[in-house]
């Protein structure tokens, strides 16, 4: 799995023209999700989510994460982030295949909603055509990817 988290005074997702899902303070997630990604790198990703300290305390100082702020978080599915150039063209082969994904993003959702509150999170349609419109706050921009098989020996990061 892979993310862009962005930090975000407002954002909201569109489909058709209609805004369907918004959020003010809080998270804006592109979320990749790849062939071969299992329940433990969702989970990866959701500590990550959660426990990353991006926001500013009393201090200005980047200490405390969106729990400790009760921030919303506004979850978008986001293929295009396992893309390959073969020249100039964009292949997919790397992203899973949409039913799969979707079962996948709506268990990753859940898995956010049980390590938070689900009222305070969002998210767009999957597989539609979104508009997504993010005030970046900072900015601050992110990209996470869960540990896969190959690099897990090499980690010496505390989860």
């Amino acid at each position: 799995m892979k993310i862009v988290m962005q930090r975000v005074t407002r954002a909201s997702v569109s489909v058709d023209g209609e805004v369907i899902s918004s959020i003010g303070n809080g998270l804006c997630i592109l979320i990749g999700i790849k062939r071969d990604d299992t329940i433990e790198d969702m989970k990866y990703i959701v500590k990550r989510i959660l426990n990353t300290k991006i926001f500013d305390d009393n201090n200005k100082k980047w200490s405390t994460n969106i729990m400790d702020k009760q921030y919303e978080i506004l979850c978008i599915s986001q293929f295009t982030l396992y893309h390959t150039l073969k020249g100039n063209r964009l292949d997919f082969h790397k992203a899973m295949p949409a039913q799969e994904a979707e079962q996948f993003y709506n268990k990753f959702l859940a898995e956010l909603g049980k390590n938070y509150k689900p009222e305070l999170i969002k998210d767009g349609k999957f597989g539609a055509m979104m508009e997504v419109n993010i005030k970046n706050n900072g900015p601050v921009t992110l990209e996470i990817e869960s540990l896969n098989k190959l690099n897990k020996a090499n980690e010496c990061d505390d989860v």
